[in-house]
Formats: C-alpha cells, structure tokens, sequence
C-alpha cells in the first residue's frame, strides 16, 4: 500500500489459515450510512468470502453495523457487498476459483483517497501441519534476530 492510505482493518485470521497466491485491490458498493459506518471502525469480518455470481463478485459474511446517529433510512448489516473489479480480472478470479481448494478471502480493508478499498486474497486452506511449519519458522527467525542483536551489543 502507499502513500495516502489509512488501514482501517486487517484480516490476520485469514493469514494464518490461508496460504494466499494472490491479492487484487477492489472497491466496494456501499450505502452513505455503511460509508460511516465503516470508517468509525464499526464492522466485522471473522468469516468473510466473495464469491462470484453472474460475472459479478459479491463480499458475503461481512458485516456493518448500523449507525446509531442516522435515521430510519438505515441500511441492513448483513447485506452481501458488491465488489468492483474490471472484466478481465472477475474471469481470471473465476478461473482461479474454479480449481480444486481456492477461495476468495477480504485481508484487509482501508481508506485510499477517501474510497473504501478491500485487499481480496486468492487464498488456499493451510492443513494442520502447515500452520504449525509456519510457526515454527517464525519462532526460529525471532529466536535468529534475538541472537543477532546480542552479539551487535556485545
């Protein structure tokens, strides 16, 4: 990401239960209130996925919480979002998606000259012993970097 953006939430869930082979930047169809909303930090996303339905993708298990200062005109929380892509980029998801294992997953939502973004992940589920691989190595690098700064200090 650059210069500009504001991260408003990340998806470390998915990090660690997905192995992700790409990400594309989306924008996102949203109502006046959900706008608000989103940018109080007021939404969640544990279980979050597109999906692709008649060459249009779709955020579904996203949810916005209403804004308590609007007025009736309130929009649904847990509508599913439509996500804005250019043509060549739905079909190569669909491909993508179509292969044994793959799945759309939100990684991390953020501001990006005043438009509400979602960094979308071509994610594959990560088996158990993958997980613990991954935490493995992450414990031999710190554990690398701790030695490395004692022996600079010393």
């Amino acid at each position: 990401m650059g210069e500009g953006v504001k991260v408003l939430a990340q998806n470390r869930k998915a990090r660690h239960d997905y192995s992700i082979e790409e990400t594309y930047e989306c924008g996102m169809e949203l109502l006046g209130t959900e706008v608000k909303s989103i940018k109080d930090g007021k939404m969640s996303f544990p279980d979050a996925w597109a999906e692709i339905i008649d060459g249009e993708v779709w955020l579904r298990g996203f949810r916005i919480s209403e804004n308590p200062f609007s007025s009736v005109f309130n929009h649904d929380p847990d509508r599913k979002k439509k996500l804005l892509l250019h043509k060549e980029e739905i079909r190569k998801l669909e491909r993508k998606v179509e292969e044994k294992g793959f799945t759309l997953i939100p990684l991390s939502f953020y501001l990006k000259k005043g438009l509400v973004k979602v960094e979308l992940g071509v994610c594959k589920g990560k088996k158990q012993y993958d997980k613990r691989a991954d935490i493995r190595d992450r414990d031999t690098k710190r554990d690398v970097a701790r030695e490395f700064s004692k022996a600079l200090k010393s």
